[in-house]
């Protein structure tokens, strides 16, 4: 009889229209324009990459300036790739994007850029710390030729960026969090399923549960394979939402992705098993809690930072214990530390939240629904 509930859960669940638009198609459709609107500010904002610097030497070669600029190009991290050119060359490169800049080389350095940027400011400093240190070099030049390429290679040192020592080998691109809840906003969907389980299993709210409570199958077996089923049900569109990130938009979730999928499991467990809870209280008409449940849902994954993605931070400064009790922070949390953390401790113990929390909803929609009695069916 178990079986036969549980294949029956599995198939209502597959042909719910609003399961299919809301956990399937909604997500991936949202994921998309995320990676729109997200996908290329950190790589084009915050990582620095080898700037594309066109030079034109207005009086011939200047061999000081050449001398710093193959100093430069030599480090680990390129400050900028140079290329001489003449100036209608530069130009046109400048135009169609080739380079980021041009530096004109003659009594003095003047800079060209196309608009203002963090390549464009780097060069703008790159072009007034050599002015500045232009006249050690003549006079080293003049003095003490023999030195020039010591005294280059010390000043192309100062004027190259810092070495990047990362803090962790993770994806550090701070727009990932907003892919993380949307992933724990598809979890936390799954409330719904959890409600119909409940509202399904009580007569007074749907003739369905008219039915199952005339029936002589146990309500208790009923209940749990209702809640098996959906809990597969919400796994595969969990599934299906971090699959289409990591084979469509690319997302980088690291080497641990089989840790990903688990979390995001026992995350869609935790919203079906809250739904689960919400749909226990018979006092309550589906309808009213069905608002509830959309309404707490929506607010959570505000909260853990879905619409404005430093909310999460602002919590986690002034009130942490909300991110503590919040689960859909709870989900979120525990992608990011399985992505920044070389172990596993704050990774298993949001698991482990998540498995609380679902058990003490499941809990106590079984005692909300325990040897509940009608007058009459």
């Amino acid at each position: 009889m178990f079986f036969h509930n549980l294949k029956y859960e599995l198939i209502t669940s597959i042909r719910a229209r609003d399961l299919i638009i809301w956990l399937m198609i909604f997500p991936l459709i949202l994921g998309t324009l995320f990676k729109i609107a997200f996908g290329s500010i950190y790589e084009n904002d915050t990582l620095f990459n080898t700037i594309p610097t066109a030079i034109v030497e207005e009086d011939g070669k200047n061999e000081i300036f050449r001398s710093v600029i193959d100093s430069v190009e030599k480090s680990d991290t390129p400050l900028l790739k140079a290329s001489y050119m003449s100036e209608d060359e530069a130009m046109k490169a400048l135009e169609d994007d080739e380079v980021k800049g041009i530096i004109y080389v003659g009594t003095k350095l003047k800079l060209t850029v196309k608009s203002n940027s963090i390549e464009s400011t780097i060069l703008k400093q790159f072009t007034e710390r050599y002015m500045a240190q232009e006249s050690v070099i003549r006079d080293t030049l003049e003095h003490d030729p023999m030195r020039l390429s010591e005294v280059t290679e010390e000043l192309s040192q100062q004027m190259t960026i810092q070495e990047d020592r990362p803090l962790t080998e993770g994806n550090t691109d701070p727009f990932t969090s907003y892919m993380y809840n949307l992933i724990a906003m598809v979890a936390m969907f799954g409330c719904i399923t959890g409600l119909h389980i409940a509202t399904q299993n009580q007569a007074n709210l749907s003739e369905l549960g008219a039915r199952r409570n005339c029936a002589p199958t146990p309500k208790l077996i009923t209940l749990v394979a209702g809640l098996i089923g959906s809990y597969l049900v919400q796994g595969v569109c969990v599934f299906l939402t971090i699959t289409y990130q990591v084979l469509v938009l690319n997302v980088d979730y690291g080497s641990r992705l089989p840790l990903v999928y688990l979390g995001g499991f026992l995350g869609g467990v935790l919203g079906v098993s809250l739904g689960f809870f919400v749909g226990s209280f018979s006092s309550w008409s589906e309808g009213v809690k069905i608002s509830v449940l959309m309404s707490l849902t929506m607010i959570l994954c505000f909260m853990s930072g879905l619409m404005m993605g430093n909310m999460k931070s602002m919590l986690e400064m002034h009130a942490p214990i909300v991110n503590d009790l919040n689960p859909s922070a709870v989900i979120c949390d525990s992608m990011y530390y399985l992505n920044v953390d070389a172990g596993y401790d704050r990774y298993i113990l949001k698991l482990l939240t998540m498995l609380a929390f679902s058990v003490v909803f499941v809990i106590g929609g079984f005692l909300l629904t325990r040897r509940k009695k009608y007058a009459s069916l």
